[in-house]
This record gives structure tokens, C-alpha cells and sequence, in this order.
């Protein structure tokens, strides 16, 4: 893979946590040296308040730069707040009804685990994307990683976009992206002093 139109696609993922004073700057840097796809408002907070500040300053940020936005979960706040669609954390379960809600014009995209079936169903509902992971090692839930032979088989026989995304390095990117058309990247950057070095080292791991 060494076109460059033939990488895969940036796709950021917010901190769970965010200060409103500084991270839109430091996600700003990060458009502004990269061309990113897509960013996902990505927040552990049920606070309804803090999470519509926080998608409106990052549209903000955004929407300046043509750069779809998506939130995770929350389905009914994509219309309120003029966001591009939504991430799904549940494969293919809710797909069907939140398409319907939101219309084909919305991104709707949805997180599968590792599993083969959810996201092929997920594509069968008219999924825009699936995404699998995480794809590097950690101790959350049960350690359960989605495999490079996981990704290798998707590209070869479905078509609906695939994303990457969970404990990545540079290692492992190197060995994904021939077989992914979307690398799902947030804590791997955002706790790093400078966050848009950090994805540029991501990005050249990838040719």
C-alpha cells in the first residue's frame, strides 16, 4: 500500500473526559495537520447539559473545517445539536430503529466487538460503517482482541467500511492498515504532550 490515496482514513475519538478550556484547541491542532474523516464525541458522562456544551463547541470546531462529527449513544441529541449522526456501541441491535429515527442521510455507524456476525448484520441493516476492536492489548472487559486475520477477512468479503480502533501503536497499525479503511485513534494520542505529533508518527506507520 503505498498510494497515498489508498491509506486509511482518520477517524478521532474524544477523551471521555474533557476540559472545554483547552481541548478544543489541542483537537483543532489535530485537524489542522491532518486530514481527518471524522470525529466521535465519545464522553462517560450522563450529564445531559455537559454533553450538549461539549458537542457544540466541538461542532464549532468541526464544522469549520468540514469535518463530519458523530456522538456515541445518544441518539436523540444528533438533531438538537446539529451533529452529523451517531456511533452505535451495541452492533447491530439498535441499528434497524435508530436508522429509521435519524434517515439515510445521517452517519450511523456501529462498534461490533470482534464479532463477525453483529457486524455483517450490522451491514445488512445499512450500517455506513462497522468498527471493531480493540485491536491492541489491554485489561478491560475480558481482554478480547479483534485479530488481524478478523480485519483481512472483512476486506476481502464485505463492503461496508471497516474501522480499527482500541490500544493502538505503531506496530500495530502497520500490520492493520493494508486490511482497514478507517483507524479509530483517541487516548493513543490525546494523553501525549502534543497530540497532532503524535498522530503524524500514527500516519507514517501506515504507508
Amino acid at each position: 500500500m503505498t498510494d497515498a490515496d489508498d491509506l486509511p482514513q482518520l477517524y478521532l475519538i474524544t477523551p471521555t473526559e474533557l476540559d472545554l478550556d483547552t481541548f478544543p484547541a489541542r483537537l483543532a491542532a489535530c485537524l489542522d495537520a491532518q486530514q481527518i474523516a471524522c470525529v466521535r464525541l465519545s464522553l462517560a458522562t450522563r450529564d445531559e447539559d455537559k454533553i450538549g456544551r461539549a458537542a457544540d463547541a466541538i461542532r464549532a470546531i468541526t464544522s469549520e473545517r468540514d469535518v463530519a462529527l458523530v456522538i456515541e449513544r445518544h441518539v436523540q441529541m444528533v438533531a438538537r445539536h446539529g451533529l452529523d449522526g451517531v456511533h452505535l456501541l451495541d452492533g447491530a441491535r439498535s441499528l434497524r430503529a435508530v436508522r429509521k429515527e435519524l434517515g439515510e442521510d445521517a452517519i450511523v455507524g456501529t462498534f461490533c466487538g470482534q464479532s463477525r456476525h453483529d457486524g455483517m448484520t450490522a451491514g445488512e441493516l445499512n450500517a455506513d460503517y462497522v468498527s471493531f476492536g480493540p485491536v491492541g492489548e489491554t485489561a478491560l472487559d475480558d481482554g478480547s482482541r479483534a485479530t488481524l486475520e478478523l480485519f483481512d477477512w472483512w476486506s476481502k468479503m464485505i463492503e461496508v467500511p471497516v474501522v480499527a480502533e482500541g490500544a493502538l501503536d505503531i506496530e500495530l497499525i502497520r500490520a492493520v492498515s493494508p486490511h482497514v479503511d478507517f483507524f479509530g485513534i483517541g487516548d493513543e494520542i490525546w494523553g501525549t504532550d502534543d497530540p497532532a505529533l503524535t498522530l503524524r508518527q500514527m500516519i507514517g506507520a501506515m504507508s
